[in-house]
C-alpha cells in the first residue's frame, strides 16, 4: 500500500503542539445537500444538541464563572496548530495613519534640524539622524514593556490571571494562523471594559473586562485586539505619533507663551506686552503663509486621522469575526451600548485604544459625549449602530 502524497501548502508552515496550543479547526465543506453545516462551538459555550439547545439543558447566565465551563475545559484540544507564512502586514488604514501623520513628521524634522543647527552646529546632522533612526524602538522589547508599564499604566497578569487568559489566547492565534507567543498579555486595573493593542507586541485588557466577561466575549476583545496588530495598525499609529513630539512640544510651548504675554498685557507693561504678541503673531503668520499648504494639512489632518481611526475599528472587528468570534464581539458592543446608555457618559470604552492613541495629541476625541457635529468628527471609534451593522453578515452565518 502506498502512502497519499501530502498537500502542497507552500502559504504555510505546520509546527506540532507542545500542549500549548490547540488545534485550529480547519473550514467545514459543504455537505452533499447544499446546506452550509453549523459552525463548530464558540469558546465558553457548550456543544448543542440536536434540539438546538446546548448539550445538557439551556445556555447557562452570562455571569462569568456561573455555570459556564471553565476556559481550561473550554479550549483543551491539542494536536497541530496550522501557521500562516505571513505573520504580519499593512492594510490600507495602517498606510492612511502614516501619510495623514507626514505633515507632522516633516514639520518636526524642520525643528530638530533647526534646534541642532543652533545648540549643537558640529554634530547638527547626527542629532538629526539619531532622532530619524529612534522610531526603531517601537519594535524594542524593552522600551515596549517600559511604555506599557509607565505611560499606558499596565502590568504583568498574575498567575490566576494568566490562567484564565492564555487558553483563550492560544484559541485565538490558532484560528487566525499568528503565533501567539511573540505577543505578551497585560493587564489593566481598570473599571472600564476595554482592550488595547501598543507598540509591537503589546496586548491588554482591563481588570474589569477579564473578571465580568465570559470566556467567548473576552476571546473576541483578544482577536479584535490581535487584528490590530496583524494589520499593522498599532505600530503605524505609535510611529507617527512618536516622530510628530517635536512639533507638538513647540505647539504647546508656542501656546503657553501666548497665554503669558495675554496675562502680563493686563498689567502696567501692557503696551511691550502687546508689541511683543503682535511680533510673534507676525512672525507666525508669514511662516503660515509662506507655508500654507503645510498649514492646511495640519489643520485638516485631525479630522482625517479620526476618520482613518473609525475605519481602523471597522477592520480589526471583521478580523475578529472572520476568526469565528462576531457573535461575541456583538454581545460585547451590546454591553458597552447599554453602559454608555444608563449612565449617559463614559461608562465603557470602545475597543480599542489603539486609535486612541493614533489620535491623541490631535485633538480627536474618544467615544464619549459627543455634543455636536464637530465631536461627531474627530471621534475615534465609530458608533454602535455603525459597528453593529458592519458585523451582521457575520451574525446571520450563525
Amino acid at each position: 500500500m502506498t502512502t497519499p502524497p501530502a498537500p502542497d501548502r507552500s502559504d504555510c508552515t505546520f509546527r506540532p503542539d507542545s500542549s500549548t496550543y490547540p488545534v485550529a479547526e480547519p473550514p467545514s465543506p459543504r455537505s452533499p445537500g447544499g446546506k452550509i453545516p453549523a459552525p463548530p462551538p464558540y469558546p465558553g459555550r457548550a456543544v448543542s444538541s440536536g434540539d438546538g439547545h446546548p448539550a445538557g439543558g439551556r445556555e447557562s447566565s452570562s455571569a462569568p464563572g456561573v455555570g459556564k465551563p471553565s476556559p481550561h475545559e473550554a479550549f483543551s484540544r491539542r494536536g497541530r496548530v496550522h501557521l500562516a507564512k505571513r505573520q504580519r502586514g499593512i492594510d490600507a488604514t495602517a498606510v492612511g495613519q502614516l501619510l495623514l501623520q507626514l505633515p507632522s513628521f516633516l514639520a518636526s524634522l524642520v525643528i530638530v534640524a533647526v534646534l541642532s543647527h543652533i545648540l549643537l552646529p558640529a554634530v547638527a546632522w547626527l542629532v538629526v539622524l539619531l532622532w530619524l533612526a529612534s522610531g526603531a524602538l517601537a519594535f524594542h522589547r524593552p522600551t515596549e514593556r517600559a511604555l506599557a508599564h509607565h505611560l499606558l499604566n499596565l502590568r504583568h497578569p498574575t498567575p490566576r490571571e494568566r490562567a484564565r487568559l492564555e487558553p483563550l489566547w492560544r484559541e485565538v492565534t490558532a484560528r487566525t494562523g499568528v503565533e501567539g507567543r511573540a505577543y505578551e498579555l497585560w493587564i489593566e486595573d481598570s473599571n472600564r471594559l476595554n482592550a488595547l493593542a501598543a507598540a509591537g507586541h503589546i496586548v491588554g485588557v482591563t481588570r474589569y473586562s477579564l473578571e465580568r466577561l465570559s470566556a467567548g466575549q473576552l476571546a473576541a476583545i483578544l482577536a479584535h485586539e490581535l487584528g490590530h496588530h496583524v494589520r499593522g495598525h498599532a505600530w503605524s499609529s505609535l510611529l507617527g505619533q512618536w516622530y510628530a513630539v517635536p512639533g507638538r512640544l513647540v505647539w504647546a510651548a508656542a501656546r503657553r507663551l501666548t497665554r503669558l504675554v495675554v496675562v502680563i498685557g493686563r498689567g502696567r507693561m501692557g503696551g511691550w506686552a502687546t508689541g511683543l504678541l503682535l511680533m510673534v503673531g507676525s512672525i507666525v503668520l508669514v511662516i503660515a503663509m509662506s507655508y500654507w499648504f503645510i498649514a492646511l494639512a495640519l489643520a485638516v489632518a485631525p479630522y482625517l486621522l479620526a476618520a482613518v481611526a473609525r475605519r481602523v475599528e471597522l477592520r480589526a472587528d471583521h478580523h475578529a469575526a472572520a476568526a469565528g468570534f462576531g457573535p461575541m464581539l456583538a454581545e460585547v458592543l451590546h454591553m458597552m451600548q447599554a453602559a454608555e446608555g444608563e449612565n449617559g457618559r463614559v461608562a465603557a470604552s470602545a475597543l480599542s485604544r489603539c486609535s486612541e492613541a493614533a489620535a491623541a495629541g490631535t485633538g480627536t476625541t474618544t467615544r464619549g459625549c459627543r455634543p455636536g457635529l464637530g465631536g461627531r468628527l474627530l471621534s475615534s471609534h465609530p458608533d454602535y449602530h455603525t459597528r453593529l451593522h458592519h458585523l451582521a453578515p457575520y451574525l446571520e452565518r450563525r
